[in-house]
């Protein structure tokens, strides 16, 4: 493949093959919580033996060359910032299809990346909310500002809709809490929540 070969040229790899493994599982998963311990296993199971640390490193690497983007995970209730499970996205949707072979058709997450690089771009640090056993999907902050993010492609559904209202509904404080879908025009705002189109999110 082209393009993972160019960013090998980039990167002092000792495993080539190792690296396009994690970085196509990555690709594959975006924006659901992994761990250095699950994909090592991942590809120990499909005969890829390897060890957390290693995945480690080589996840930092691809960081620091800013071809994946990490969100760690925020504690809401205990305010804190915990060190497993978090998620990453990658810098380009177009790389993520090209590494997936448009095989991995899950919209879902693929407008949570667009979302999460839009955020980025507007100055944003951003992680993932816990509370409790809920997640929320961004906490969008800057030094005076905090803001919340549900991502979803459709709410149309009532368990769904539900679903997504639920963890902002568990957040005690009066923050902006939004949920981000490609839906037209059905709620304007729930209970204070407010529901925005994702291309109208897009281009304020």
């Amino acid at each position: 493949m082209i393009f993972v070969s160019s960013i090998f040229d980039l990167l002092v790899v000792r495993d080539a093959a190792l690296l396009e493994s994690i970085l196509k599982y990555i690709a594959a998963n975006t924006g659901s919580i992994v761990s250095t311990k699950k994909i090592s296993d991942y590809l120990t199971s499909s005969g890829r033996k390897t060890t957390s640390d290693t995945i480690d490193n080589y996840l930092k690497m691809l960081e620091s060359a800013f071809i994946i983007y990490k969100a760690n995970r925020y504690d809401l209730k205990g305010k804190i910032f915990l060190k497993t499970y978090e998620k990453y996205y990658m810098v380009d949707i177009g790389i993520r299809n090209r590494l997936t072979g448009l095989q991995n058709k899950d919209y879902g997450h693929v407008l949570e990346n667009i979302v999460f690089l839009e955020l980025l771009r507007r100055g944003y640090e951003v992680s993932i909310g816990k509370v409790g056993s809920l997640e929320v999907d961004f906490v969008a902050t800057k030094p005076d500002e905090m803001i919340y993010y549900q991502v979803s492609a459709t709410i149309m559904d009532e368990k769904t809709r539900e679903r997504e209202l639920r963890p902002l509904e568990a957040i005690s404080d009066n923050y902006p809490k939004y949920i981000l879908t490609m839906d037209q025009n059905i709620y304007n705002d729930y209970s204070g929540i407010k529901i925005k189109n994702i291309i109208d999110f897009l281009l304020e």
